[in-house]
């Protein structure tokens, strides 16, 4: 079961929840302040998925989640209105998947944009932007999915995809990794990409499971010329919402 979240008529987007001002936890704008806004629905299902909350409704990771209490339909006046109040310079668009809204997500941005804030939009590079959106987010930070996520490969890997996000110019490519098989992975796509720049993030929800990851994969990054990034908010807040 899914949300139909492409069913939502008009400027109304379907959101899990907004917070802050917090701190971007991941990426190259790690440590800076911000207000979030997740969006509800997936396309995909990984297996560590911290935010099943916005997409699972079978219990598919362990919990099933209601979608009538986990989501609920906002306008883009709403939307901004509560994240105008929160007293932060820089909006980042997360979920779920956003781009599944992405056809009426640009209200949002453009009133972000007139307010001088940075934007930054979370995707999974399994749905080409369009030419809005490039035009109104200031970096994606695009996540393709590993054979580690357990998502079958015809879901999580668009080629066209990742060549569009590269080509806009204003990406940072975000790799969840657990050892050194991932960096492999990685690289292999890297190389058939040309992707750049490139961050590698240890998977977890635990400050120690994040950073056993870290010192798995640290050397290994480091010597093929990649970025680490941690999960700042986990290590911060822990695995707990809002924050």
């Amino acid at each position: 079961m899914t949300v139909n979240v492409g069913a939502v008529a008009g400027s109304s987007l379907v959101v899990s929840e907004i917070f802050g001002p917090t701190f971007q936890g991941e990426g190259p704008s790690l440590g800076r302040r911000c207000a979030f806004v997740r969006l509800g629905g997936c396309n995909l299902h990984c297996r560590w998925c911290d935010t099943a909350y916005t997409w699972d409704w079978t219990g598919r990771n362990g919990i099933r989640y209601d979608p009538g209490k986990e989501l609920s339909k906002m306008t883009v006046d709403e939307v901004w209105a509560n994240l105008a109040a929160r007293g932060a310079d820089m909006l980042v668009v997360s979920g779920g998947e956003p781009l599944l809204q992405q056809d009426r997500l640009s209200g949002l941005l453009v009133k972000a944009r007139t307010a001088a804030w940075w934007v930054e939009l979370e995707t999974a590079g399994t749905i080409a932007p369009s030419p809005d959106l490039v035009r109104l987010v200031d970096r994606f930070n695009v996540s393709p999915k590993l054979e580690n996520s357990a998502n079958a490969l015809k879901e999580r890997y668009v080629p066209k995809v990742l060549d569009a996000f590269q080509a806009t110019g204003k990406v940072a490519w975000k790799f969840v990794a657990i050892d050194e098989n991932d960096l492999d992975e990685i690289a292999a796509l890297v190389d058939r990409h040309r992707l750049s720049p490139v961050y590698v993030m240890p998977e977890g929800v635990t400050a120690e499971a994040v950073t056993r990851h870290a010192e798995a994969i640290t050397e290994g990054v480091l010597r093929r010329g990649w970025n680490v990034t941690t999960r700042l908010h986990i290590l911060l807040y822990g695995n707990r919402r809002g924050v």
